[in-house]
């Protein structure tokens, strides 16, 4: 395994020594907080033909290890289910107004189906911040406190941007070699599952993956064959 200073750019490593060449570098040079390990993957698709647009979410079995403020817009009696859940935010027509007012305290939003027509009104404010609620990504749900516990504990959103990538972070420096191997491995499937019918050509072209502010490594993609 090389040292992360002399990696070769268009080497490819196997995920196991990309995973110690993070590690090696998060105890040698990582910044003083705790980085994101993230992930970037270049698929087969084009985001501007709408039946190859794919997005969703992924439960990561160890986490994101990112601290999550979850607000609930919801009818009041769904509001203390919500609460014990974890949700730090909750509210129906108040919490609409507050954010209608640019107080948004919170990362990600959940909303019920019957709430959604109130919310629509938000897309404006939320949409530009990524925090529409939706139902691909679990977050327009009758079930608010099952959406909370899921989010809390853990998971990735996706999305197929500009030139074929999807990209977002699947743990943290602190993370074990095992922990995170298992949501990289998590977010492959699940981005494998999710290939479009219409799609062809060669879907997983490239798979990169790195700290925050650390060295790339470009992975073989015969290496996440399980």
């Amino acid at each position: 395994m090389k040292a992360a200073g002399s990696l070769v750019a268009k080497e490819e490593f196997s995920i196991a020594d990309a995973l110690d060449g993070v590690l090696q570098y998060g105890k040698s040079f990582a910044a003083k907080f705790d980085e994101t390990v993230e992930v970037v993957f270049k698929l087969g698709l084009d985001a501007k033909q709408s039946d190859l647009m794919i997005r969703g979410s992924v439960s990561l079995p160890h986490g994101s290890g990112k601290e999550v403020r979850v607000a609930v817009i919801a009818d009041p009696s769904l509001h203390d289910d919500a609460k014990k859940a974890g949700a730090v935010v909750v509210g129906s027509d108040d919490l609409i107004a507050d954010i209608k007012a640019g107080k948004m305290e919170f990362d990600i939003c959940i909303t019920t189906p019957s709430m959604m027509p109130k919310v629509a009104v938000l897309g404006k404010v939320l949409g530009p911040r990524g925090l529409m609620p939706n139902p691909k990504l679990g977050t327009v749900t009758s079930d608010v406190a099952a959406a909370v516990k899921d989010v809390m504990a853990g998971k990735m959103d996706y999305r197929l941007e500009k030139g074929g990538l999807i990209h977002g972070g699947v743990g943290k420096l602190s993370f074990t070699k095992e922990a995170l191997m298992e949501n990289v491995q998590s977010v492959y499937q699940a981005l494998l599952s999710a290939k479009p019918s219409g799609a062809k050509g060669v879907y997983m072209q490239k798979f990169h993956l790195s700290t925050s502010q650390g060295p790339s490594f470009c992975i073989n993609l015969k290496s996440m064959e399980l």
